[in-house]
């Protein structure tokens, strides 16, 4: 028997996070691209894709994966064949003509000096329209020249999928060839090479939660969780977010992440 949809409710409680209260929406311009720009990158690139099938086709979705290029956003819409908000480091909103690029599609702008929580209350707002949020749960792409290029994980992600319980979170790796698609440093891509794209089996938060192979808790956890102090409740959700995240990041090295 799996959590009750109470306990599911004070997990997020417990959470703490909190949208804008402003109701999220994809630019025109984003939604435009969306219809066509992806049939043409799929025409003139070499990406193979697997398990494009799994991905839901309405209703709210996280999309986390491995980050090796800084073209993999692009990669990742054509799995998603539906708009992503990613979660992206201030810099990328610096100069133009990225900003207007950035802003245009909805991306959402992390300051990394508050600890991204401006971000975060927009993430919330994306989830709570019923749209696809993108994060890269490494938090910056890898500069590792030799394998294992795939890093540890930030909890913030996992701090979203508590918060969001019952919303799927979608794995998508990059699994060959996106460091030659786009080479760090380099100016221009090189759409000949091969690159691989796996889309594996979504999973909320609320399904490891309960999971003894994941989180392992009950409804009599989440009630002792909820007489503990505040500062109580925030530490055990952090042990919490550690596992999941670093859980998370394993299933992307065993899929393929390299």
């Amino acid at each position: 028997m799996g959590l009750t949809n109470e306990s599911l409710q004070k997990i997020s409680s417990t959470v703490g996070l909190k949208g804008t209260g402003e109701r999220f929406s994809t630019p025109l311009i984003y939604r435009f691209l969306e219809k066509y720009v992806p049939s043409l990158l799929r025409s003139v690139t070499n990406v193979h894709m697997r398990g494009a099938h799994k991905v839901p086709r309405e209703g709210a979705v996280i999309f986390c994966g491995n980050h090796l290029g800084n073209l993999d956003p692009f990669v990742k819409i054509l799995a998603s064949q539906r708009p992503i908000h990613f979660m992206a480091k201030e810099g990328h909103f610096d100069k133009q003509p990225n900003r207007f690029v950035m802003l245009s599609t909805g991306q959402i702008e992390t300051f990394r000096e508050d600890g991204g929580r401006d971000a975060l209350a927009r993430a919330v707002d994306v989830i709570d329209s019923g749209r696809c949020l993108g994060i890269f749960p490494e938090g910056t792409r890898s500069r590792r020249e030799l394998p294992p290029l795939l890093q540890p994980a930030k909890t913030g992600f996992a701090r979203l999928a508590a918060r969001f319980p019952k919303v799927p979170v979608v794995p998508v790796i990059m699994s060959i060839g996106a460091r030659e698609f786009m080479p760090p440093g380099g100016k221009f891509p090189k759409p000949w090479k091969r690159i691989e794209l796996i889309v594996d089996d979504p999973i909320t938060f609320a399904q490891w939660a309960e999971s003894p192979d994941g989180g392992g808790i009950t409804d009599l956890w989440v009630d002792e969780l909820m007489v503990k102090s505040i500062d109580e409740r925030q530490a055990t959700m952090r042990v919490l977010y550690r596992k999941f995240a670093d859980q998370f990041i394993e299933t992307l090295r065993i899929r393929g992440a390299p």
